[in-house]
């Protein structure tokens, strides 16, 4: 009866051991599973947060280009202006000077000549 009553005892204990680790595992299941939903949320609201801010900052990208493209669209205009103002002006002036150095030769010319036919003196 010795016997007996230690293998009781010894599958007693066993079982005891036996549910006492089922009952690891399953809180160590039952933590793993937590965890791996709060990562698994925590990537979700990450992807959510950068996909805001790669949004954010095409809108911003796309106004500063659009922003840009007009001012180098009006400063292009204005450069032009003005290279055609300059160019007006410059040949105004060459119009003057020339009609001037026109002048001046034709009175130069005028007052200047000599006549073709030799002098009686001269032969």
């Amino acid at each position: 009866m010795k016997i007996a009553s230690l293998i009781i005892s010894l599958v007693a204990a066993t079982a005891v051991v036996a549910l006492a680790q089922e009952g690891t595992i399953e809180n160590v299941k039952h933590g793993a599973k937590k965890a791996g939903e709060t990562v698994k949320n925590g990537l979700e609201t990450a992807g959510e947060k950068t996909k805001k801010a790669a949004e954010t900052v095409g809108e911003k990208t796309k106004e500063t280009a659009k922003t840009v493209g007009e001012k180098t669209k009006e400063t292009a205009e204005a450069v032009g202006e003005k290279t055609k103002k300059t160019a007006r002006t410059a040949q105004r002036k060459s119009r003057k000077t020339s009609s001037k150095s026109k002048t001046e030769t034709n009175e130069q010319q005028s007052t200047n000549q000599t006549p073709n036919t030799p002098s009686p003196s001269d032969r």
